[in-house]
């Protein structure tokens, strides 16, 4: 197909990059232009708007930062709405509320696009791997039609109905929960190791057995070690994905109180300079609170 991509940062470059690989035709926008000369070797169409790169009935799909950032793309006069009308795709891969996901959806419906939510679940790694875990909502029909390229770029597409939300919460709602798992893990190795008990013999255990899953090995290894460089995604935007997800419970009335601390653990962490830091830097927090050494 003849894609139109839009956020070329650490997950949208190898994302983009598969779909190449796949024989899909892109056109490309990203703010800083320079990050798609990788795409543009490999036969993609650099674009100087990211309106330009939405064609009448075609596909565009876009990677980035925040609501702000994706509300910026699509509403509005000569918008990505506008120009894939009538009857193109927005397949949209962003991490961002459900509600706004539900505006979009109907500005695309006036607009006589559609608006296909696919928020995926996975590093930068595992995005050149094609290994990403998709979660799409909205309209059956044109989910079947983007079938093949959300395939281009994961392992496997879960499908939570037609509600657009739908698939945006289960994102706001794993993020969480990974934030969650982080700061358990701080603090249970902040104990280990002030117990003399070695954090990374620890966590191989119980990454091995108790907790054989992909975030307790992945995120366990790395608190225990201190490396929180490279960024696989960076610390302040763990506080944009906590503060969704309390954002979204408190529209539905649902008190989040874990949540509440994770978001007062990130701001901590931006306090303390470590913006620069993979959001796994957070569980460094638990062990300043415990009076341990800096890392080194």
């Amino acid at each position: 197909m003849d894609i139109g991509f839009i956020g070329l940062g650490s997950m949208g470059l190898p994302m983009a990059t598969n779909l190449l690989a796949a024989g899909h035709k892109l056109r490309v926008h990203n703010r800083t232009a320079s990050k798609a000369d990788p795409l543009v070797k490999k036969g993609a169409e650099l674009m100087s708007t990211s309106a330009s790169v939405a064609a009448a009935g075609g596909v565009v799909i876009t990677m980035v930062a925040d609501d702000a950032a994706l509300e910026s793309l699509v509403l509005g006069a000569d918008s990505i709405a506008q120009r894939l009308a009538p009857g193109g795709i927005h397949i949209s891969m962003s991490t961002i509320a459900p509600a706004t996901a539900r505006k979009l959806a109907e500005y695309h419906a006036e607009s006589g696009s559609i608006y296909i939510a696919a928020p995926v679940f996975g590093r930068p790694e595992a995005a050149a791997a094609k290994r990403l875990w998709i979660c799409t909502s909205g309209p059956h029909e044109a989910k079947h039609k983007v079938e093949s390229i959300l395939h281009a770029m994961g392992q496997k597409v879960f499908d939570f109905g037609d509600e657009v939300g739908a698939a945006h919460a289960v994102k706001v709602a794993g993020n969480f929960l990974i934030a969650a798992a982080m700061e358990s893990i701080g603090e249970a190795l902040a104990m280990l190791e002030k117990s003399g008990v070695d954090r990374g013999a620890a966590i191989d255990m119980l990454s091995s057995t108790l907790f054989a899953c992909p975030v307790y090995q992945g995120y366990g290894k790395a608190i225990a070690q201190m490396q929180h460089t490279p960024v696989g995604f960076r610390l302040p935007l763990g506080l944009k994905d906590v503060d969704l997800a309390l954002k979204t419970g408190a529209e539905l009335r649902v008190p989040m109180p874990i949540a509440s601390i994770l978001h007062d653990r990130f701001l901590e962490s931006i306090a303390r300079g470590r913006t620069e830091m993979d959001w796994s830097g957070m569980a460094l927090a638990a062990r300043d609170d415990a009076g341990l050494p800096p890392r080194k």
